[in-house]
């Protein structure tokens, strides 16, 4: 069979990158006799506005040593992902992805169905002129999307022979559109083994950063004076602040990756963040003020019963006392009950195909 995913691959996004190579690395290993490869459809505006947002001079916050390292990440972004991701032909409509001839298209993961989004949103993500008869839902979020639905996005969902998700919200919009009740599958990442990228030149032990926007002032400087009290460095994975020890944005996702699996602590306010800080067992808080994030957060937390993550106002970093206080043989337990279910959601859709197509 010929396997398709479609998604967003094509921005240059750290969890955006590595959720898509983790789902087409995952199918091709659980079906190596087929052929697998993530759809190059690319969504103009979505492509346009994500990469000139990386040109950017935010004067109040950003040198200019930042900002010559920063323009460079697009480019990066495409190079990685001609080297290390199954692409198709490249696509701009509906029509061309037909003509690729796909016995199966799996849409997911990331926030495919964010149809409030509009930069973002595409039809064809809800199977909208896709004459492929059997089209998968791998665990797609709807983000913040909290409005009625559009009535394309209920026709589309008919259209689909098998819907997983992500997290609670989108599960709601499904079982409110489609009276059904959807699987609840992990995210991408948490089924196949990102692998690692070329060490950084670090020096000493570090704490690490992941876009906590809106982290109160005096909370991140505490943070930032208990480690040069204990001799630690403090990194951004993929940004920048003027308190930090170098400008780590330049990176690719492995690289990315490797920022994680090497961290004393991480504190992150993203859905990735939080995920690869798990993956990785590293300690780790989360601070959270974007809707979206929050209910994506929150799902994963909630699920993996470490729900006491989140950083109140009150907080005062210890790493003595934090260091370990995650259970992560508790955390990996669940994970791990939870990949197979994952796992067999997948097969058992992509098979049921198969058998329709014989």
């Amino acid at each position: 069979m010929k396997i398709g995913i479609l998604t967003h691959h094509y921005v240059s996004n750290y969890g955006a990158f590595l959720q898509a190579y983790a789902l087409s690395e995952a199918i091709a290993k659980a079906f190596s006799e087929d052929t697998v490869e993530i759809i190059d459809y690319i969504n103009i505006k979505h492509y346009v506005t994500n990469f000139g947002g990386w040109f950017r001079y935010y004067r109040k916050r950003e040198r200019l040593k930042h900002w010559k390292k920063k323009i460079h990440v697009p480019f990066v972004f495409a190079r990685e992902r001609k080297a290390n991701l199954r692409l198709s032909p490249r696509c701009y409509t509906a029509k061309q992805v037909n003509r690729l001839r796909y016995d199966v298209i799996i849409v997911g993961s990331d926030e495919v169905w964010n149809y409030q989004d509009k930069k973002s949103t595409a039809k064809v993500k809800f199977g909208h002129g896709l004459t492929c008869r059997h089209i998968i839902a791998y665990a797609p979020s709807v983000g913040n999307s909290h409005k009625d639905a559009p009535e394309y996005v209920r026709t589309g969902l008919e259209k689909f022979s098998a819907i997983s998700v992500r997290d609670a919200l989108t599960g709601a919009l499904v079982k409110k559109l489609t009276g059904k009740t959807p699987v609840s599958v992990l995210d991408p990442t948490f089924l196949y083994s990102i692998p690692q990228g070329k060490p950084k030149r670090i020096k000493k032990p570090y704490i690490l950063f992941y876009y906590c926007d809106g982290l109160p002032k005096q909370i991140k400087e505490q943070i930032i004076e208990y480690a040069r009290k204990t001799n630690r460095a403090v990194y951004g994975a993929g940004e920048w602040d003027f308190r930090y020890d170098d400008v780590t944005d330049n990176l690719t996702p492995f690289e990315w990756v490797d920022l994680f699996r090497n961290a004393e602590y991480v504190f992150t306010g993203t859905f990735h963040g939080t995920v690869f800080s798990i993956l990785n067992r590293r300690p780790f808080k989360v601070y959270l003020t974007n809707k979206s994030r929050i209910r994506k957060v929150g799902s994963l937390l909630a699920e993996l019963g470490i729900e006491d993550r989140q950083i109140n106002d009150g907080f005062v970093f210890d790493m003595s006392e934090m260091k370990e206080d995650i259970d992560f043989e508790a955390v990996d337990e669940i994970l791990t009950e939870r990949k197979k279910q994952s796992l067999d959601y997948l097969r058992d859709a992509i098979e049921a195909a198969r058998t329709t197509r014989m």
